[in-house]
């Protein structure tokens, strides 16, 4: 149920940059829900304990929209080759980037694959973090793809986070299927995402459309089998080449669309005038070709838009989404503040958790942090600052070891 007078729709236009500061103010949490929130002194007596903030900034935890934190293995050797001239395809041609990480997540047990996402989320936590989407696809099979969907599903019973599953088996052609990549394409289509739909009800579904990787085609069949199981979709598109797929995904009413470096003019028309969002994923330009979705572009025409860490093992090695803040704001042109929004109450639209955080409302859930510093601004600001001074989910106050 919504929370009186909460927002449904993401922020777009001027919106988007109204975070509706309040400059000295008050939040009441109770049984883990903000009950009230006010300008001024709290009133006197109105809750058991009470945590100062002396001037600093309160804001909502960070939504962190679109990750990959869930992987095996290590890739640090495919900088060495970027650094020497090889392109993020060229890698992957060879048999590298998503493909080391598959065989070493094939490899690895479900055990040692939570025990490394717990690692993951604490980082994210301690930068601010309070609400993570993992996507599985490392797996490109069924057993594999659910041992990573079972694994995301432990860490999050683990986790103080909030943990959002995505089924992302169509993440890259097996290349290592002993009866050819078509036939691994029809048992993620038939096999793994009917079984992820059975045991993940309602779980977002993602491909990645690439030259290289899922054809439009089979990303079409795809997400169709997906609707008809009630599963939402996402894609990534768009990051090298502009394969049809993001008018494909507006058609077809994606929650999101996701990277955006190459889209066109027309269909950046086109996604600005739908309901679907579109997820700037800035940290991955800024770690292979410093190439980046044209946020300001997308933001005056209209669009709704999200902005996300993209946190992987081989293209986005970051946990951090106030990195993603910082370089949205000087790579994609964001404001400050809709920057703020973007990775907040927007990010939270893409999961379909508006009703319950991404902003400071009556009704909603009491994750928090507390910055120090006295402008919000800071965070889009600062580049690899540290993490914020206060850490609260369901209103209670993690100690991450910051002090």
């Amino acid at each position: 149920m919504a929370p009186p007078g909460a927002q449904e729709a993401p922020r777009r236009g001027p919106m988007l940059a109204d975070n509706g500061v309040i400059e000295t103010g008050w939040v009441l949490i109770e049984d883990g829900r903000i009950a009230a929130v006010g300008e001024g002194s709290p009133p006197e007596d109105c809750a058991e304990q009470v945590i100062h903030a002396q001037g600093r900034v309160l804001m909502p935890a960070l939504v962190d929209c679109h990750t990959h934190a869930c992987w095996a293995g290590d890739r640090s050797g495919e900088f060495e080759q970027r650094l020497a001239g090889a392109t993020y395809l060229d890698i992957l041609a060879a048999g590298g980037g998503i493909m080391a990480t598959v065989r070493a997540v094939r490899e690895a047990s479900e055990e040692e694959l939570v025990e490394r996402l717990l690692l993951q989320l604490q980082l994210m936590a301690r930068l601010g973090t309070g609400t993570v989407e993992v996507k599985s696809g490392y797996g490109l099979d069924p057993e594999s793809e659910l041992k990573m969907l079972r694994a995301i599903q432990r860490a999050a019973e683990q986790a103080i986070q909030t943990i959002v599953p995505t089924f992302l088996g169509a993440h890259a052609l097996d290349v290592d299927a002993s009866d050819g990549t078509a036939a691994g394409v029809e048992r993620i289509i038939n096999d793994a995402l009917p079984a992820a739909a059975r045991e993940f009800p309602g779980i977002a579904c993602d491909a990645y459309c690439e030259e290289g990787a899922w054809s439009l085609a089979d990303c079409r069949r795809l997400f169709e089998n997906a609707q008809d199981l009630g599963c939402p979709i996402r894609v990534h598109t768009d990051q090298f080449n502009s394969l049809g797929m993001t008018r494909l995904a507006v058609e077809m009413g994606a929650r999101s669309v996701d990277h955006l470096e190459a889209t066109t003019p027309d269909d950046l028309q086109t996604l600005a005038g739908s309901d679907t969002i579109a997820v700037l994923l800035p940290t991955s330009g800024f770690c292979l070709d410093d190439r980046y979705a044209p946020g300001r572009e997308l933001v005056d025409m209209g669009a709704a838009i999200a902005v996300a860490s993209n946190a992987n093992p081989g293209s986005a090695q970051s946990p951090s989404l106030p990195l993603a803040i910082a370089l949205a704001a000087r790579k994609c042109r964001l404001r400050p503040a809709e920057a703020l929004t973007a990775a907040t109450y927007n990010a939270a639209c893409v999961l379909g958790l508006q009703y319950e955080l991404g902003s400071i409302e009556v009704g909603k859930r009491g994750d928090l942090i507390l910055l120090d510093t006295r402008d919000e601004r800071t965070l889009a600001l600062e580049v690899a600052g540290p993490g914020p001074a206060g850490f609260l989910i369901d209103g209670r106050w993690h100690d991450l070891g910051w002090h």
